[in-house]
């Protein structure tokens, strides 16, 4: 095995909007010499903002990855980082990185506190099992409390924080911070180098009696993997080492039974050291998390794969990116064997085979072309005809199917055109390849109006999106107002006959099916088809056009056309013809069930539902519920929190259109507003119907 993946960390940066993500990142290339200047988010020439769209915003929209190099206890360790969004609409960027990275730095505002996107990206994490340490951003800001932040990790997401560190001041006070591991403090100089340089000295006298008693909990926490230690601490806590500490915590956390907490002033290069120590000391290598299990696809048995150039190539595609220069590039994550420039290697969900042309590592949108890269590693290939996100490539003579990823559906469309004839064929192919790199972008051609409809996670998705189709492919596109993606369900069981018979010249079509319509069990998605035929009344080769057939119907359900999210569909009885009946016949009869019947099962609309939080002085509280109220909200929940008021809601999709400019309205500007999707709900009725008129009738 190679030594050397010893000193690889595959990490990520992960946080709510604003809470400085980009900014941290940017620091720690330029503390590790990745560059040579510092770039900032909000002058617009952050490196990892590489898109327009990005510098434009200040805020990031695509995960960008890069490879740095740090210098810890004499070694020097290869650190790969991915910056992910903090915009709940561009949360699949978070989900498909989470999934192939080793270890995740959480970044929290010291005044925000955890917010509603930390809480997504704390449950994303916790979903692939990702080891995470906490950094306290933004400890020089008015209202900046560390130790809320720490309880706020542990009381609304759960987790099990661990302070490493506890700050020396706070706001404009802020100096640095006292090491629990080593006690010492760690004074920033705040001369003309604005943080870069300090000094590390004793703990100041009137700090001393605070940083032993977190020195005791820190102990403590460690102490649930080595026993020993905790015996030494109650007897003599001097005899024990800094390095002993060390190791148990970074068993701790390589476990997931603890989250080392460290903080910082990003923006005053305050603390980025440190984090970059704590980095290395704490958070896995590849070898720390082991064999990746995927399922043999000739067997559907289980197999694994060490992180080693020895074994067997096994590799997951977690992105697709279009270059203006190289072409579709594809991030890969090498989980076991060595993939060189030019191998030929097999696409498990095509079964085909697939040449890699060149192999690059990255550092944002720049590449460095490689010849090879080693297992555990990071890095963007070129060359391949069918590759999707989610695909796993391997050997081809040793195949492996590692875990794809889920993605969520859709809650937003627009219907968009291209605004002369000649754009038509241009925007058809842009919208391919946005919707390649992006598994929540949907395209859909409405059946009855022929628009082209595109989907996606929320409005500033949609307008990005569409921006990118502006400035990328030069196609100029007329849109029409958001719509809400509904969905349909039904909500009773009955049984139903269908016989669907044609006699034409020669060979007829002939099937016979009796079926019965049920709402989904609980938590199932899509198609739940139960088989009830007995004694051949039915031939087995004509089962699966059956389920075929209910599967495609419920894309177009009974009240709206909008889809089924799920249905349960058993097949009871039914008759066939030796010789009119085939394969299609049963297809057809399957759709004209649905059709016929799926209306008589007390079908509902059901409406994308969204966890809304505001922040706001408490002045304007009473307007904020109020506006609520009137586009029937519940709300949920309300703090207090740095002299402002939090309060939580669910709101239907449909009437937070617009809502920010409403909310800058009645607070003057002052109140904040994040939403992200929570579940599906059914419409009230005197709304459902309403809706059903407009839709059938096409009035948008």
């Amino acid at each position: 095995m190679d030594q050397n993946l010893k000193y690889t960390r595959n990490i990520g940066i992960m946080a709510h909007i604003d809470a400085g993500k980009t900014t941290t990142t940017e620091r720690i290339l330029f503390y590790t010499g990745r560059t040579h200047r510092m770039g900032e988010v909000h002058d617009g020439n952050a490196q990892m903002d590489w898109m327009v769209q990005e510098q434009e915003r200040g805020i990031t929209i695509t995960s960008a990855a890069t490879t740095t190099f740090w210098k810890y206890n004499g070694e020097e360790y290869k650190i790969n980082i991915i910056d992910t969004p903090g915009h709940v609409d561009f949360t699949v960027e978070v989900e498909r990185s989470l999934r192939i990275l080793d270890g995740a730095v959480a970044v929290f505002c010291a005044v925000g506190g955890v917010e509603p996107q930390s809480e997504t990206v704390w449950r994303q994490a916790d979903k692939y099992r990702v080891p995470r340490l906490a950094f306290i951003n933004k400890m020089d800001r008015a209202g900046a409390d560390f130790f809320s932040v720490v309880h706020e990790i542990k009381e609304k997401l759960g987790a099990h924080p661990v302070p490493v560190q506890i700050p020396v001041g706070a706001e404009e006070y802020f100096q640095g911070m006292i090491d629990l591991v080593h006690m010492k403090a760690i004074i920033y100089n705040d001369d003309e180098t604005l943080g870069a340089t300090f000094e590390i000295m004793e703990v100041p006298e009137e700090l001393i009696e605070e940083a032993e008693e977190w020195r005791g909990k820190l102990v403590e926490a460690v102490a649930e993997v080595d026993d020993t230690l905790l015996e030494r601490y109650i007897e003599d806590h001097e005899s024990i080492t800094p390095e002993e500490i060390i190791t148990a915590l970074r068993k701790v956390t390589v476990s997931g039974h603890a989250v080392p907490v460290i903080c910082g002033a990003s923006f005053k290069n305050k603390g980025i050291q440190s984090l970059l120590d704590s980095v290395t000391a704490f958070l896995p290598s590849p070898i720390d998390i082991g064999a990746v299990k995927g399922t043999d696809p000739r067997n559907d048995n289980e197999i694994t794969r060490e992180p080693d150039d020895e074994a067997p190539l096994a590799a997951l595609a977690f992105k697709i990116a279009t270059d203006p220069y190289v072409g579709r590039l594809a991030y890969l994550r090498i989980y076991s064997g060595i993939l060189h420039s030019g191998d030929t290697v097999l696409n498990v969900r095509t079964g085909k085979r697939e040449r890699i042309n060149r192999l690059f590592q990255m550092h944002a949108n720049k590449q460095n072309p490689k010849e090879s890269i080693s297992a555990g590693d990071i890095c963007a290939g070129v060359g391949f005809k069918d590759l999707k996100t989610g695909d796993t490539l391997c050997a081809i003579h040793k195949p492996i199917l590692l875990e794809s990823m889920d993605f969520p559906e859709p809650v937003i469309g627009i219907a968009i055109e291209p605004r002369t004839q000649a754009d038509v064929d241009k925007l058809s192919m842009a919208l391919n390849k946005l919707a390649e790199e992006d598994p929540t972008f949907q395209v859909k051609i409405d059946p009855d109006s022929g628009q082209t409809v595109i989907h996606g996670m929320g409005e500033l998705h949609l307008e990005i999106l569409i921006d990118r189709l502006r400035r990328e492919f030069n196609v100029e596109c007329n849109q029409g107002p958001p719509q809400v993606a509904y969905k349909e369900a039904i909500t009773t069981t009955a049984e139903f006959r269908e016989l669907f018979k044609k006699q034409t010249g020669g060979r007829g079509k002939f099937a016979d099916i009796t079926i019965e319509l049920a709402p989904a069990e609980d938590g199932i998605r899509g198609l739940q088809f139960v088989n009830e035929i007995r004694g051949g009344n039915i031939p087995r080769e004509y089962i699966p056009s059956v389920e075929k057939g209910f599967r495609e119907a419920m894309s177009n359900g009974p009240l709206a056309g909008f889809p089924l999210d799920s249905l349960k569909v058993t097949l009871m009885d039914g008759s066939y013809h030796p010789v009119d009946s085939d394969a299609l016949s049963f297809e057809i009869a399957a759709k004209q069930a649905f059709r016929r019947f799926a209306g008589k099962c007390n079908p509902v609309l059901l409406e994308p539902i969204m966890a809304t939080e505001v922040v706001t002085p408490e002045e304007y509280v009473g307007d904020v519920i109020s506006d609520f109220n009137r586009r029937r909200g519940k709300v949920e929940g309300m703090e207090s929190k740095a002299g402002s008021r939090v309060i939580r809601a669910k709101v239907p999709l449909a009437e937070k259109f617009g809502y920010v400019t409403v909310l800058r309205t009645i607070t003057s500007g002052r109140a904040t507003s994040t939403m992200e999707f929570s579940h599906f709900e059914e419409v009230p009725a005197e709304i459902a119907n309403r809706i059903v008129e407009i839709t059938k009738g096409k009035i948008f």
